[in-house]
């Protein structure tokens, strides 16, 4: 704590320092002056160094000297590696380390070793462009500059500049040198390329400029490189010496603008390049490291930049080649450099610069400055007071839950959109397209066809990187029935020679798909592939992703079907159809899939909801389940558990299917009433005798009006077990039963069970001459075998088709389905009870409730199956008022009109075929006062409960088989598992509102 507080009193004092003036006349190039009456004062031109002025005096010239160079480190090498490091830190006194591969807790370990061995706080800094993951493993990575630099809003760079200088800090790390700031204007550039923010130099310059303020907010030095500028090259300067032929005007406007601007908001340090550059030192082979001209009169006099100069590794063969180790250390001292980076040899480096002061090449003074540059630079970075870095939670602190959620939105706000054909995406009614995807160089199966799958019926389809022509072949006619194929492009490389990785023949697939299907191709990698194969540009719909990443898998996937915006624009030019700058923004129309830290939802909010489901699973309560809530849109939660039954044969997965029950009363039949109604084919004022004269004529029930059916207001008994009288003795009467299909026998019951689809004749007649009690509430089921008749009369198909065609198909709903055996195996949906008292056999695949059954499996009580995302979908149509994928399902005011309590006068809570939420201090389906009155939902027999909250955004579904193997088992209602999980949602989701109002 101590620590973070002296961070936030220097930044303070940074600040009013950052902003002082210094009126005074400075010197132009020419030699005239000019009257400079706003001059930021750079941090190393703050007045107060005590520290720095005090060590200074300690050092003699040869620890001066020392002081200057930043040697590589490992942690992932032998003893003898450590040894000469510490041979290094403890008697040559180097100035500091760059650290490269290893692990976070070697590394801190290691740090700790040379920090308590050094006579000098040592400088410890890293080359970690996307984060510590660019050279350590177990961390976060980040994006890489070229996926950054699609990015729109300029604050999260900030935030990640941020994120990362805090996990330098945690482990002593005082300088990173990134950014990037090279324009990338050169698609062969072998080097830079995609560690570019892009071409566009004002792009380039301002995310610079927050990747930089986030890490130096947090006193963590930023590095802008590589000076003077290494986009236009198309050598590797690890590898040779890359030549610039540009003139110097084109230099300074283009190449030179990022590190100006970067300049005049306090840039700490440059890294200056391997680079032959003319127009700037024509000196046969000069890289740039080692020109006076480049070094000391463009950056440190003519641009006048205050921080520190480092070199670019003097290992890399742009200068070793043309020097030996000591000579080339010298020779970027003597260029201006006040950092000598992965020297090779200190000790003969330091003997070539003392012999350098004695024959008067450089002067003690300057080395002195330099020497007192770099401790006033250790004492702004508090390296003077670090105390050993603490081991314990190092992996917990660098992977925290900002962190990625951070990470999270850098790639969703990457993603571009840069051909929309017919403004195919976000893909709207889903039951006139037929999708497949065909996923290259992906593991099946792979995240990005898992997401896709959550929004429809999708199948997925697997090729290699470089597939033959045979397998192309193959896969064609798979293809064959589909009308919209998803290419997901992965397996790409950052090697322009090597066309980034993308086969011909995978551009010549594409290219073919797309003349007769609609084609959407995702690129999961460098965008200037597509220069490199433009045949890729055929497809229908192109989205750019950047980067292989399972969080791009996730959101691409969403983009395609509306989950997340496209909001990204291209940084570097593809082609003139797709230049710099180019991206077509959509809009979210569907669902998004997130992680709770997305919200910033504390993960001990989670935990008690697991200790409940296990506890509950433990206790026998239930054998497993489906849990899903969505806060305004966002499927923040999705989570199975347990297995399908006792036995622990199957685990529950998220696509498993449940058995509804009485859900099917607003899922199914509810829903279609409410449609009914709004196009005026049913009035829910109207009555039986209106709907049904030939059933209900000259009897109580011709009176009835739907509305109070729907609201369990029309007096109707609760239940008849109709089962019983087809019973003989104690099994299925074989005169009303087969137990094989035949003309007659044509409705199935249960497994190897059938009845004649008339026998619903004799159901009506029994609910008819069932007395009618008080118009009250009184809970029943039977009203919906009257709605469910009504409705097929009205549209002439049997209910199950009616709901498939308004709502599942169009909406993708796959998994929301009656009959689930017509779709899926018995591995995938769960079993309900063993039934002894009526079918005698385990029901599985088959609707639990008895009625139901009896009707063939299709009720307008119960029948429909689901997982929780289906329904937890539908759920959100109806609680953003029937709008969903662009369309609209419902009108509002009909969503409002069904949801109302038209009787709550007489104490009746029931909506119109919804339940609503409990009251004060009574019993009912919700957690007690925390969901708004304007919710609505309902429960269901076999263990389930689903509700929708407009007011507060969220929906929440919780589905179990509470009834395996016996429906008596009631500990589900007894234990209230239902509304404490739902209790304690509420209480997450309000946590953030509370942390929102208090930032």
């Amino acid at each position: 704590m101590k620590r973070y507080i002296t961070i936030i009193v220097l930044t303070v004092l940074a600040s009013v320092f950052f902003n002082a003036t210094n009126i005074k006349e400075q010197p132009k190039l020419d030699g005239t002056l000019i009257q400079q009456s706003t001059k930021k004062l750079h941090f190393l031109e703050l007045p107060n160094y005590p520290w720095a002025d005090s060590i200074f005096k300690t050092l003699n010239s040869e620890e001066r000297i020392a002081q200057l160079f930043m040697v590589a480190a490992y942690s992932n090498k032998d003893q003898a590696h450590v040894n000469e490091i510490s041979k290094l830190v403890k008697d040559y006194k180097i100035g500091g380390l760059i650290f490269f591969q290893g692990g976070p807790v070697r590394e801190a370990i290691l740090t700790n070793k040379y920090q308590q061995m050094a006579k000098v706080p040592l400088m410890i800094s890293i080359d970690g462009e996307w984060g510590l993951a660019m050279r350590l493993d177990s961390t976060i990575t980040f994006p890489k500059q070229m996926t950054l630099g699609a990015i729109q809003n300029d604050s999260l760079i900030y935030q990640m500049g941020k994120e990362i200088a805090l996990q330098c800090r945690r482990i002593g790390i005082h300088v990173n040198l990134a950014p990037v700031v090279d324009v990338n204007n050169n698609p062969n550039n072998p080097v830079i390329n995609y560690r570019s923010f892009g071409e566009n130099k004002y792009n380039v310059a301002k995310k610079g400029i927050m990747y930089m303020k986030g890490m130096q907010d947090q006193f963590v030095m930023a590095n802008a490189k590589h000076f003077p500028g290494h986009g236009d090259t198309d050598t590797d300067s690890h590898l040779a010496l890359p030549v610039i032929k540009h003139p110097k005007e084109r230099i300074d406007s283009l190449e030179l603008y990022p590190f100006k601007e970067m300049m005049k908001e306090g840039l700490g340090s440059v890294m200056v390049a391997h680079l032959f550059i003319p127009s700037l030192d024509s000196t046969p082979k000069q890289a740039t490291t080692l020109s006076p001209k480049v070094v000391k009169d463009l950056l440190k006099n003519d641009m006048a930049f205050k921080g520190l100069a480092f070199t670019d590794a003097l290992n890399m063969k742009g200068v070793s080649a043309f020097y030996k180790p000591g000579e080339v250390d010298l020779k970027a001292l003597l260029a201006g450099n006040d950092v000598l980076l992965f020297a090779e040899d200190v000790p003969k480096a330091i003997g070539y610069i003392q012999t350098a002061v004695k024959e008067g090449k450089i002067s003690q003074k300057e080395i002195d400055q330099r020497c007192l540059k770099i401790l006033k630079s250790k004492e702004w970075l508090g390296a003077h007071k670090a105390q050993p870095i603490v081991l314990d939670s190092i992996y917990t602190d660098l992977n925290n839950d900002n962190a990625e959620r951070i990470n999270r939105k850098l790639y969703k706000n990457a993603l571009t959109l840069i051909k929309n054909k017919n403004e195919l995406l976000p893909l709207k009614r889903l039951d006139s397209t037929k999708i497949a995807t065909v996923n290259i160089d992906m593991k099946a199966p792979s995240t990005f066809a898992k997401t896709t799958s959550k929004y429809t019926n999708v199948q997925h389809f697997y090729l290699p990187s470089n597939p033959s022509a045979e397998d192309i072949q193959n896969l064609n006619a798979k293809l064959k029935d589909y009308n919209t194929v998803i290419v997901a492009l992965a397996g790409m490389n950052q090697r322009p020679k090597s066309d980034f990785g993308i086969s011909a023949s995978v551009a010549d697939f594409v290219a073919k798909l797309s003349v007769s299907k609609n084609t959407v191709l995702a690129v999961f990698g460098n965008p200037y592939g597509l220069k490199k194969q433009p045949a890729l540009t055929k497809a229908t719909s192109i989205i750019i992703a950047y980067e292989h990443r399972i969080y791009t898998e996730e959101y691409v996937a969403q983009l395609i079907f509306g989950g997340v915006e496209a909001k990204g624009k291209l940084p570097v030019s593809i082609s003139n159809e797709f230049p710099e700058g180019h991206g077509i923004a959509t809009a979210k129309t569907r669902v998004s899939y997130i992680e709770p830290k997305d919200l910033g939802i504390k993960k001990s909010y989670l935990k008690r909801i697991d200790s409940i489901v296990y506890a509950s699973i433990k206790e026998g309560v239930f054998p497993g389940c489906q849990l899903l809530a969505m806060k305004d849109g966002q499927i923040f939660l999705q989570k199975s558990y347990g297995h399908h039954s006792y036995d622990k044969a199957i685990e529950v997965e998220d696509h498993h299917l449940y058995d509804l029950a009485s859900i099917t009363k607003i899922a199914s039949s509810t829903a279609a009433i409410m449609k009914y109604h709004e196009l005026g084919v049913m009035n829910v004022d109207s009555t039986l005798g209106f709907f049904l004269p030939d059933l209900v004529d000259s009897t109580p029930y011709a009176s009835l009006k739907l509305k109070e059916m729907l609201t369990h207001q029309a007096g109707l008994v609760a239940w008849i077990p109709f089962y019983t009288k087809t019973l003989k003795l104690t099994k299925p009467n074989p005169e009303i039963y087969s137990t094989v299909k035949t003309e007659k026998f044509n409705s199935q019951v249960a497994d190897n069970l059938f009845i004649s689809s008339t026998y619903k004749d004799s159901i009506f007649k029994q609910i008819i001459a069932s007395p009618l009690g008080v118009k009250k509430y009184k809970y029943s089921d039977l009203g919906y075998y009257f709605t469910q008749e009504i409705l097929q009369r009205k549209s002439g198909k049997s209910l199950n088709l009616l709901v498939d065609s308004l709502f599942y198909k169009p909406m993708g709903l796959h998994n929301l389905t009656y009959f689930p055996l017509q779709r899926f195996s018995k591995e995938e949906i769960t079993p309900t009870e063993k039934d002894k008292t009526y079918r005698q056999q385990h029901i599985h695949g088959h609707v639990h409730d008895q009625g139901a059954a009896m009707m063939g499996g299709v009720g307008g009580h119960a029948g429909l199956f689901s997982n929780a995302n289906d329904l937890g979908v539908f759920m959100y149509m109806l609680s953003n008022y029937g709008v969903y994928g662009g369309e609209r399902y419902l009108q509002e005011k009909t969503v409002k009109l069904f949801t109302s309590s038209p009787y709550a006068a007489t104490g009746n809570r029931r909506g119109i075929g919804f339940d609503k939420p409990v009251r004060s201090g009574s019993g009912g389906p919700t957690c007690d006062g925390c969901t708004s009155p304007n919710s609505f939902g309902h429960t269901g027999f076999t263990g389930t409960i689903t509700w929708a909250d407009p007011d507060n955004g969220i929906v929440y579904v919780f589905l179990s088989n509470r009834v395996n193997p016996n429906a008596e088992n009631n500990k589900l209602a007894s234990s209230g598992v239902r509304t404490k999980i739902q209790q304690i949602l509420y209480d997450a989701v309000n946590d953030t509102k509370t942390k929102k109002k208090r930032a």
